[in-house]
């Protein structure tokens, strides 16, 4: 299981569009992922849904900052490796020295992961 960490907001000014397609740019690296037999899982495909139950009014706000960066810390300690993608981002950045810290793989490009199958 490898966790997909790249911008959610850096760079955006909060333009849902633009956050929209970092998570797609995420969505499509856990799907190369996939296709060489690993699991790719991204903090956003977990965290966006339980913000919106949680009744979030947008990001930076109580329930963001509650769930947000501890959901993906919470789940990278699962995984046996993280993929750095992307641009500028402290919360990627965080999840790098988070799993480095924990002695997990830190990888930078998908050619850097072998096929599992």
């Amino acid at each position: 299981m490898i966790l997909v960490a790249g911008p959610y907001r850096s760079g955006t000014g909060d333009d849902p569009r633009k956050m929209e397609a970092n998570v797609r740019a995420m969505n499509e690296t856990a799907l190369a992922l996939f296709r060489v037999g690993h699991l790719g899982v991204t903090g956003e495909a977990l965290a966006l849904p339980l913000l919106e139950a949680a009744g979030s009014t947008g990001p930076g706000d109580a329930a963001y900052e509650e769930i947000f960066h501890p959901l993906a810390e919470q789940l990278l300690f699962r995984c046996d490796a993280v993929l750095r993608i992307g641009g500028p981002s402290e919360g990627a950045d965080l999840m790098v020295a988070r799993a480095r810290a924990w002695g997990k793989d830190v990888c930078t490009s998908l050619d850097d992961i072998p096929a599992a199958r």
